[in-house]
């Protein structure tokens, strides 16, 4: 039986973009076998850049984005999932090439969805989101040094874009892993906050720009880079032999000058986080290890939830970088 709905839907035509609230009908919900009932979505950068243009990403209009979303399972056509089953959803082009999260309702396919953790509710995955998930992925690829590569302990670990979505969930998770976070932000004014989720050491962003030698002082035994761009080339210059640099952004520009040194002489090793694209099951390992390194808590005030109305009027703040902490969209209210 189908049923009516609201979405936000982008358009693009004769070049003029548009932005609004729709009623439609799960009839027109095409992709996937699995049908299901949106609690929650969250805001990310790239939901960010579609909604304020397209992003260079969206192909086919109009559409409806959001990269993530939680729910509940309302029909399906695999017997992987039942009716009332809550799941979550991250990445795999939905909120690029299949409609997205900024609905009440969704239709996708059954191999892009994780069975919600007993010990998470809708609510919590998506305090989360896609970013929470990115984080964890990247606190796990310095873990991989000391357990797949057998490397000496890590101790210190640079965290940039600390106040951001990936980046607070980042120093959270990686302090709950018993690591000194030295986090990099270039907002003063969130020094107490960075220090409440678990960092060590706040260091300005600026001191990893400009001009660096081939190789400088090992300072880091790890780092989570949430940036990318200019800082980066400072950042390997100053990991430590056999460091991992995790890499799941790139808000601060797509290229970087470096050179062989850091990854020939000191072995590091520049490990890029794809999240969308991760495998199911290496999503349900990090979505059930969520709850031991996230202390909701503490995260709770600083999330903002809003509904599919405010989300236009909230998303160019996360592009302007005035954005702290997490937006939750409720698409119910």
């Amino acid at each position: 039986m189908s049923r009516k709905f609201n979405a936000l839907l982008i358009n693009n035509e004769n070049e003029k973009f548009t932005r609004e609230i729709k009623e439609l009908d799960t009839s027109s919900l095409k992709d996937g076998n699995v049908l299901v009932k949106i609690e929650y979505s969250s805001l990310n950068y790239k939901d960010a850049l579609i909604l304020n243009n397209g992003g260079k990403i969206i192909k086919n209009y109009p559409f409806v984005p959001g990269i993530d979303f939680s729910g509940v399972v309302e029909d399906s056509q695999d017997e992987k999932f039942k009716k009332n089953d809550k799941v979550i959803l991250t990445g795999f082009r939905v909120g690029e090439m299949y409609y997205g999260g900024f609905s009440q309702y969704a239709k996708v396919n059954s191999d892009f969805l994780v069975k919600l953790p007993k010990d998470l509710t809708s609510h919590k995955a998506m305090m989360m989101g896609t970013a929470g998930l990115t984080a964890l992925l990247c606190a796990f690829a310095v873990k991989a040094k000391e357990e797949l590569l057998m490397g000496n302990k890590v101790k210190d670990v640079l965290v940039t874009g600390a106040t951001g979505g990936v980046g607070s969930f980042a120093v959270m998770a990686l302090s709950k892993m018993g690591y000194d976070v030295h986090a990099a932000t270039g907002k003063k004014d969130k020094v107490e906050y960075l220090k409440k989720l678990g960092a060590k050491n706040i260091l300005d962003r600026k001191d990893f720009l400009g001009e660096s030698r081939l190789l400088e002082k090992g300072l880091w035994d790890c780092v989570v880079d949430t940036v990318g761009g200019e800082a980066l080339t400072k950042i390997l210059a100053q990991t430590k032999p056999g460091g991992i640099v995790a890499l799941p952004g790139n808000a601060g520009g797509n290229k970087i000058l470096t050179n062989v040194m850091p990854f020939v002489v000191r072995g590091i090793k520049l490990w890029g986080i794809d999240s969308s694209g991760a495998s199911v099951k290496r999503k349900e390992f990090v979505w059930n290890e969520a709850s031991k390194l996230i202390d909701f808590s503490i995260i709770q005030n600083s999330i903002k939830e809003v509904s599919l109305k405010e989300l236009i009027d909230v998303f160019p703040k996360i592009l302007k970088g005035q954005l702290t902490g997490r937006v939750v969209v409720n698409p119910n209210i």
